[in-house]
């Protein structure tokens, strides 16, 4: 990459990661996954393994979650910080990082500075991609192992290289991979992805055997490691059953509404794409055009001739790839999964990337002319001024409070405060076991529930759990603290939440909030 280049990404990515810095002054945004990635690194800091200390039970390792952000933030905590803390000091990195390796890719596609650095400021300017690294969440290291993956595929095919560099190119590429699949289970799609395009890169058979071996013997010991240590501590992979969920209607216009927002922050411009077809007419023909380019693509590199877009490629099998790998994780294994914009923000990564390549494409062919490289300038200027409209709207409602269990609404409950002063031997339960454990630092109890939220089919130990939840109250051993009580006598199946424990009284009562127990 020429000095000039490397300087400006240098300096885009210095300013990305001080952006995320002053947006969080609070600390980063917490979700119910945070209490697990947050609650596993304390866990094993405290030598207890990578369980679950956030539920007040006997502790039980954890494999629902992947371990490589408990471990990456046990690993800072080494250092003295808490994890919560280690984590946006990591974020801040990851999104600097990641704004120049993104713009370093676009570089390696177009061998333009201006295009490098467009797609650096894209993902610098992007609201979705600000507000998914200022949350303790796993797509921020996700993204980071992806686009190694990419740069270190892409280096691996220089000729130039001696046999023993590309060897080892190809080993890092499959540790990425590896890596990302041990940050996310959708980490499959980039494996899949890499292992394809190594295969069609090759000219000869031999090449594509010897090339595909190195990948996956990077790929696959970590990921061996993972599932060898769950088999052996909890008898099972990853804690998923399989079962067909169908996907619902609502889920898929969930998605494409937030795909609108990715596009324009202006309500009623992404309402109007969602509302009117237009999103979807556009998002097929786009997809179509990308299936027929892979395949003719696909059929010349199996024929022998070499690709002269190699990360082009790789860009559209990946975003296939990972489409279909949530498709098939939403119907198979984890129905509750829904098309967030962190669950979209590898997609919008891989658009950002193929949107930039088709612009360079069309600023080369038509260089000439003059109109094409105006209407092309005013594209640009127009993309990086939405974007930063919709970014400068973020930084606003990030720096107003933290986001999440973060925010001064949990910060402030009467009563995670009266939960705080209860004796350390107190059983709680609760609708929200993360939001009590991330404000307050104690485990506690799910609320038995009638219906499985995952199957939406009555659970066969509800009865039993009730008794249990009953029999803890009525001694005074336990209190039940609800929070956002709508809709809480049907989730238990009862006309009263009084109808749980005879003699139970308010204890504490705030902004929705119910504490109660048995004085």
């Amino acid at each position: 990459m020429p000095r000039p280049t490397f300087f400006w990404l240098l300096l885009l990515a210095l300013a990305a990661g001080l952006m995320l810095y002053l947006c969080t002054p609070a600390g980063l945004g917490l979700t119910n996954d945070s209490a697990a990635y947050l609650g596993g690194a304390r866990s094993i800091l405290a030598g207890t393994g990578y369980s679950d200390i956030w539920l007040d039970s006997s502790l039980e390792p954890l494999t629902h979650y992947p371990p490589l952000l408990s471990l990456t933030l046990s690993g800072i905590g080494l250092l003295g910080l808490d994890p919560y803390r280690g984590a946006r000091l990591l974020n801040i990195f990851l999104y600097a990082v990641n704004a120049g390796l993104l713009g370093w890719l676009g570089w390696r596609i177009t061998r333009s500075q201006s295009a490098a650095l467009f797609l650096a400021l894209m993902f610098g300017l992007n609201a979705q991609l600000l507000n998914i690294h200022a949350y303790v969440l796993s797509e921020p290291l996700y993204l980071f192992f992806s686009l190694c993956a990419f740069l270190l595929l892409d280096f691996s095919r220089d000729s130039r290289h001696p046999a023993s560099l590309t060897r080892l190119l190809l080993l890092l590429t499959g540790l990425s991979t590896g890596l990302a699949f041990l940050t996310r289970y959708s980490g499959l799609a980039l494996i899949a992805a890499c292992l394809a395009a190594t295969f069609l890169f090759q000219l000869d058979w031999r090449s594509r055997l010897r090339s595909v071996a190195l990948l996956l013997g990077g790929a696959l010991p970590p990921i061996f490691a993972w599932f060898l240590r769950n088999a052996l501590v909890a008898q099972n992979a990853t804690n998923r059953v399989f079962q067909y969920h169908p996907i619902l209607i609502k889920n898929i216009r969930y998605g494409l509404r937030n795909f609108s927002q990715f596009l324009t922050p202006v309500e009623t411009w992404h309402s109007w794409l969602f509302s009117s077809g237009v999103l979807q007419g556009t998002l097929i023909v786009i997809g179509l055009f990308l299936l027929g380019w892979l395949a003719y693509r696909t059929s010349l590199l199996l024929r022998g001739q070499a690709d002269s877009t190699p990360l082009t490629t790789i860009t559209v099998l990946y975003s296939f790839a990972y489409l279909g790998a949530v498709l098939f994780s939403m119907s198979f294994f984890d129905a509750s999964t829904k098309f967030q914009h962190r669950i979209l923000s590898p997609l919008y990564l891989s658009w950002m990337v193929l949107f930039v390549a088709v612009c360079h494409a069309i600023s080369t062919r038509y260089a000439q002319n003059r109109l094409t490289r105006l209407a092309l300038l005013a594209l640009a200027g127009w993309v990086l001024g939405f974007s930063a409209l919709g970014d400068q709207r973020a930084i606003v409602n990030l720096r107003a409070a933290g986001q999440g269990y973060a925010s001064w609404q949990w910060r402030d409950s009467l009563v995670m405060a009266a939960l705080k002063k209860l004796p350390p031997d107190m059983i709680i339960y609760t609708n929200t076991p993360p939001a009590v454990y991330l404000v307050t630092g104690r485990p506690s109890r799910v609320l038995p529930s009638s219906m499985d939220p995952v199957d939406n089919l009555p659970r066969g130990d509800y009865e039993q759990n009730l008794a249990q939840l009953r029999a803890d109250l009525a001694s005074g051993r336990a209190v039940l603290a609800l929070f956002d009580t709508t809709n809480i006598e049907d989730a238990l199946g009862m006309t009263s939440i009084e109808q749980i424990s005879p003699g139970m009284t308010v204890l504490e009562k705030s902004q929705g909030d119910i504490l109660y127990g048995i004085p």
